[in-house]
């Protein structure tokens, strides 16, 4: 337990794994707030996919009408999807990453481009705005993602 208790305070010591821990929870609860958008375009747009998220609204075929797509509602739910398919990669190789003794001020620059570009990527995608806005957002934090791994991979197999 003591070792564990060492390994944990140099951890918490080590400057990059505290910015990484910073950044991490800024794109996870980005992405978390995207489920918040989502449940608030639900309801204010009367769309569900369950009947019974349509309970409150009445029963049997009044319900139904409820039962519905709305562009809003989709829009946001594949803007959560797209966090869902970079943010979680990110804190993957994002914690390899900062395990793998960069320095600091590199290390900072990946994850404020990448959590910037995550984050222009929402406004980008619920506004919206005209491409290529969101792909450029996208592709840079796709290639922060990346140059982590390369980085990773180049320290662990000395590529």
């Amino acid at each position: 337990r003591a070792e564990m208790a060492k390994a944990v305070a140099q951890l918490i010591d080590n400057e990059v794994f505290r910015a990484f821990a910073t950044y991490a929870a800024i794109v996870l609860l980005k992405m978390m707030l995207m489920s918040l958008i989502t449940a608030y375009f639900r309801i204010t747009r009367k769309a569900f996919v369950n009947p019974e998220d349509t309970a409150s609204f009445g029963k049997g075929e009044s319900a139904k009408k409820y039962l519905r797509t709305d562009p809003d509602v989709e829009r946001a739910r594949r803007g959560h999807l797209n966090d869902l398919e970079n943010i979680v990669p990110f804190v993957g190789i994002g914690l390899l990453y900062a395990l793998s003794g960069p320095e600091l001020s590199t290390a900072l620059l990946h994850f404020r481009i990448f959590a910037a570009a995550r984050i222009f990527h929402t406004f980008a995608y619920l506004m919206p705005l005209p491409q290529p806005g969101r792909g450029l957002s996208w592709a840079v934090g796709y290639s922060v993602t990346f140059s982590m791994a390369y980085r990773v991979l180049k320290t662990a197999w000395l590529l």
